[in-house]
């Protein structure tokens, strides 16, 4: 069955284009070889390539709106919208002396998706990272970044808000699950990192040591709810791309690592790596209630995997020197 997400991304990115004004489409489109700002990530309230939702009149808006969601399922773009609505919170808890809002968020298209074999797209602010790049109609959908700050937000000991709790509840549920052979192998520091390690660098680390506990270590419980944790962020992207993503990583080795307290409320990190897979989640700062989660691809993230499938190909089909063309 053809993959339906590459056009919709052409027709979602044509669409927002021709909803944009001619200063606004100035700002949104660059070129696809403009590496520094193709290969950007931030998930820090700065400035960043691209026109603010908030410059935009509500179709334009909506047109944004609509080229994210053709790269989230229907929970992910649910996410993302609480955490963008997150920022109002915020700036209430800061007394509004730093006037976020939640229009602080970019959008910005590289190349000319109606014409282009390669070009891609970003959706970005505060907690918000989405990254997509297509080549020859195939889609790599890496780095997808959420954040939340508040991580959770409480009435009377309940939660009102907490977008990123199957995060942080099945992961625990997998560390309770391990036993405590496994959660020895497991638990690799005592104190958690201040922030996730791969940060906001253009390439992630190939590999993060120690690794952890491997999952052929685990029992089928721990198996499965391993399996879990990676078929949920996997499951933030539309079904065709995750079905994908979850079949290029069947059979490989995954570990599982956790750093910091093992107790709710308090700081923790934990990691999974696999064959080009890299899932961080930390809440480390502000007493445990400031989450930020990534789903990245060492090897493939900002396209490097369709963008040298693409480049193999046309160098094939290039003629050899001395030859006539065909």
């Amino acid at each position: 069955m053809e993959d339906p997400v590459p056009e919709q991304m052409r027709a979602a990115a044509g669409a927002l284009l021709a909803a944009l004004d001619e200063p606004a489409r100035r700002r949104a489109r660059h070129d696809f070889d403009d590496e520094p700002a193709r290969r950007w990530l931030e998930y820090r309230p700065r400035p960043r390539p691209g026109v603010p939702v908030a410059d935009l009149d509500v179709p334009a808006r909506k047109a944004a709106h609509r080229l994210l969601a053709t790269a989230l399922s229907p929970a992910a773009y649910a996410q993302a919208m609480a955490v963008m609505a997150l920022e109002e919170v915020l700036d209430r808890a800061e007394g509004w002396r730093r006037g976020r809002h939640s229009g602080d968020y970019w959008v910005a298209v590289f190349g000319d998706p109606a014409r282009d074999d390669r070009w891609a797209w970003r959706f970005e602010g505060h907690h918000l990272s989405v990254s997509m790049t297509v080549a020859d109609d195939q889609v790599s959908p890496a780095p997808v970044f959420l954040g939340a700050n508040p991580a959770t937000v409480r009435h009377a000991g309940r939660p009102v808000s907490r977008p990123l709790g199957p995060e942080e509840d099945l992961a625990r549920e997998l560390l309770d699950a391990l036993g405590p052979g496994g959660r020895a192998a497991a638990v690799i520091a005592e104190e958690a990192p201040a922030d996730i390690i791969s940060a906001t660098r253009a390439t992630a680390p190939g590999r993060l040591d120690p690794l952890g506990v491997p999952r052929g270590r685990l029992g089928p419980t721990g198996r499965a709810l391993l399996d879990r944790l990676v078929a949920l962020y996997l499951d933030r992207l539309p079904p065709e791309l995750a079905a994908r993503e979850a079949d290029r990583l069947h059979g490989g080795e995954l570990h599982f690592a956790w750093a910091g307290a093992v107790e709710p409320g308090r700081r923790h990190y934990y990691r999974v790596q696999g064959d080009d897979l890299l899932i961080e989640y930390d809440n480390t700062t502000d007493d445990g209630n400031h989450a930020h989660t990534v789903l990245r691809r060492p090897a493939g993230d900002f396209g490097a995997d369709v963008l040298a499938a693409h480049h193999a190909a046309a160098h094939r089909a290039a003629p050899v020197r001395g030859d006539a063309p065909r």
